[in-house]
Order: C-alpha cells, then sequence, then structure tokens
C-alpha cells in the first residue's frame, strides 16, 4: 500500500508521526481542504505527466492550473497527463494518493513556484485519505525535487 511506503520512508527521518489520516477522502483539492480545515490553495497538489517516455511529477498549489504555453516553454511539448492506470504503475502511488515521495525510480519531480507564497502546505501521504503539513524548505528535501518551475496559471 501506497501510504505503508510513505510511513517507511518518513521513518527514516523521524518525521512518519506527522502524517494525518482521514475518515474521509481527501483525493481531491476539495476534499482534503475540508478535511484538514484549511484554505483549498494550501494543498500541495501532485500531478503526473509524461514527457517523451519519462514520467514527471509537477507539485502545485491548490489553486493553479497548468498553463499550456508556460508547460510546452518548460517541457519542450503538450501538457499529457497520465492515465489512472498509468499513474500507478510509472508513480508508484495511485490518483487521489500521488505524491512527490517514496515513488518509483527514475520519476522526476519538480515543485511549481504557486507553492513558494506559504509557510506550510499540504501535499497526499500515498492514500485518498491522508497528508502532511510541510514547510516549503521540508517540501524541497523531502519530494528530492530537481528544481523549481513555472508552468501554473490563475493562482497569482
Amino acid at each position: 500500500m501506497s501510504i505503508e511506503k510513505v510511513r517507511e520512508f518518513f521513518a527514516g527521518f523521524g518525521i512518519e508521526e506527522r502524517i494525518l489520516e482521514f475518515e474521509v477522502s481527501s483525493a481531491t483539492v476539495e476534499l482534503a481542504a475540508a478535511a484538514l480545515g484549511c484554505e483549498g490553495k494550501r494543498i500541495a497538489k501532485t500531478l503526473s505527466f509524461m514527457v517523451g517516455e519519462e514520467p514527471v511529477l509537477i507539485v502545485a498549489a491548490g489553486d493553479a492550473r497548468i498553463a499550456n504555453p508556460k508547460y510546452k516553454a518548460q517541457f519542450k511539448t503538450k501538457a499529457a497527463m497520465l492515465s489512472y492506470d498509468d499513474a500507478e504503475r510509472l508513480i508508484g502511488h495511485a490518483v487521489g494518493g500521488v505524491c512527490p515521495f517514496a515513488v518509483n525510480e527514475g520519476v522526476k519531480i519538480y515543485l511549481d513556484e504557486s507553492l513558494r507564497r506559504f509557510e506550510t502546505v499540504f501535499p497526499a501521504a500515498g492514500s485518498s485519505s491522508s497528508a502532511i503539513e510541510l514547510s516549503i524548505p521540508e517540501l524541497e528535501k523531502y519530494s528530492g525535487a530537481v528544481g523549481w518551475i513555472d508552468v501554473c496559471k490563475d493562482w497569482e
């Protein structure tokens, strides 16, 4: 189960007890915000795409949407999200619990600029009813992101 992989991952840093689990779904930005009692924009949603033959994850603020021209300028291709089935197979987490932690080897992770305006954000923790609150420096550290990019709109 993905949440167990994420729990084991965070245990390596001694912070596995910070994972929050809910009795309700947190599979969408709106559901996660309701479960956490926070604004939707503070949900760090993890979007999965194919860039050529490689799966990539983009972690963005809950109120941000992919801007196709920015995405194309960054990756030199049109945005193509992974299908439900491909996400779990290629990333290691099922849709609704996709997060930038304990992913399959070779998956590149990017953080979108839309997140920088917050002190802390809430990414999923491997299941459709979990999250973890992280500071932006912690998100950078634990996600192993290759860098920051600017591929979103509607959050400014």
